[in-house]
């Protein structure tokens, strides 16, 4: 059996490409505050008081992953927790000043990452690419979450009880 073209196999690649995230994040973002971690920041700076779900939502992160994120987050002094008036059962997250002063810091050394990672890229191919990859976690994202089906749509009529099928004879 030959070898399989790893270069043809969307998985590996994207692995890859995680991997030199992984590295740049830690080299020129910070080693403290992950890439997760700065997302659920950046989403609360873009939406103060959201609940842990649905800033999960926002940024592509289960339930069990948001938890850990925000449980971190919440100990080192980044955000804070306040229990939602209509609802005791959820908590509104914000960030403390110390966090929004760090996803400040944290969003400078971004810009400049992305700058080195998307370096091989013309700006028209940057476009293509972005475009190209947020089409394909979209259709993963709806692979996880799939929707169900339209109300609109009538249900499928029950088929009436099939007869069993008669055996087949077999040869001997």
């Amino acid at each position: 059996m030959a070898a399989v073209d790893l270069g043809t196999h969307p998985g590996h690649l994207a692995r890859r490409l995680q991997q030199a995230h992984y590295l740049l994040w830690n080299t020129m973002v910070s080693e403290e505050i992950t890439s997760p971690q700065f997302a659920v920041m950046n989403a609360l700076v873009a939406e103060p008081g959201l609940d842990q779900r649905t800033v999960g939502e926002r940024v592509g992160l289960d339930r069990s992953t948001i938890a850990e994120v925000i449980s971190r987050l919440d100990r080192r002094g980044l955000l804070h927790k306040v229990r939602d008036p209509r609802d005791g059962r959820r908590f509104l997250l914000r960030l403390t000043e110390e966090g929004a002063r760090t996803h400040r810091k944290l969003s400078v050394r971004t810009t400049r990452m992305n700058q080195v990672f998307l370096a091989p890229l013309t700006a028209e191919e940057r476009t293509v690419f972005f475009e190209l990859i947020r089409r394909v976690a979209d259709a993963a994202e709806s692979l996880r979450n799939p929707e169900p089906p339209h109300p609109a749509e009538p249900p499928h009529p029950a088929e009436p009880p099939r007869e069993p099928a008669e055996p087949l004879a077999t040869q001997g």
